[in-house]
């Protein structure tokens, strides 16, 4: 049997309507699982509901991080947050983690699992963090534009067994203090913190780059992929 692996929508609000980009989909169906959009809920018994269906949990990317979830007021840089689905993934990482069930963000993924966990972020890279790193790319996306060093003593060292990584990277946001129950995994040339993991949980990661855009050429984001909907099928 493959996996269900719960994706979580990307909204826009100006034509009332939840989306999806397709290479979420794809890089999950190409690693062996069958992924659903999640409806846009933050209701605790649907949300329970639907982990009683799914094997694992896609956070994607999309709006800001509402600040106030790390306790700062945004600045003229910051751009739209979309409330109800910080209220949904809050809910939804607070039943995922006490269930123990296999977690994968990627972008917005990596930034929200940081300030649901007490971390901090930049709100806007470009305005708060000097750095001659490109970290936001021109289309085609599936390029590496700056490479990461991977931590030797990290589960995707492990996986990947490589000490450099060359990413793709589309982001104006990241993590600035780090959560306590985070572990570093890779970082950016310039000090940024570029892929997390819970070591408390049996599979609970994060990267800031895009997976979703380069798996069919890049085998580490492959990897990526297959390793989530493994851990995902136990």
């Amino acid at each position: 049997m493959k996996p269900l692996i719960g994706v979580v929508p990307l909204v826009d609000e100006t034509k009332e309507s939840l989306w999806m980009l397709p290479k979420y989909m794809d890089g999950v169906t190409e690693a062996g699982g069958i992924p659903i959009i999640l409806p846009l809920t933050s209701d605790g018994s649907v949300i329970s509901q639907l982990l009683d269906e799914v094997q694992g949990i896609l956070l994607t990317g999309g709006h800001d991080v509402d600040p106030r979830i790390y306790g700062e007021e945004p600045i003229p840089k910051c751009g739209a947050a979309c409330v109800e689905r910080d209220s949904m993934e809050k809910e939804l990482l607070d039943q995922a983690l006490e269930r123990d069930m296999p977690v994968l963000g990627i972008c917005r993924g990596i930034q929200f699992m940081n300030a649901y966990l007490g971390g901090t972020l930049y709100q806007d890279l470009p305005t708060q963090f000097d750095s001659d790193v490109e970290h936001h790319m021109n289309p085609p996306y599936d390029v590496p534009v700056h490479s990461v060093s991977v931590l030797e003593d990290s589960a995707l060292h492990r996986l990947l067994n490589k000490d450099k990584l060359a990413v793709n990277s589309y982001h104006h946001q990241a993590i600035k203090d780090k959560a306590d129950r985070l572990k570093v995994m890779a970082v950016s040339e310039d000090g940024l913190i570029e892929a997390v993991e819970m070591p408390d949980m049996k599979y609970v990661w994060a990267v800031q780059w895009h997976p979703e855009f380069n798996y069919l050429k890049e085998e580490s984001s492959r990897k990526i992929f297959e390793e989530f909907v493994r851990q995902c099928s136990e």
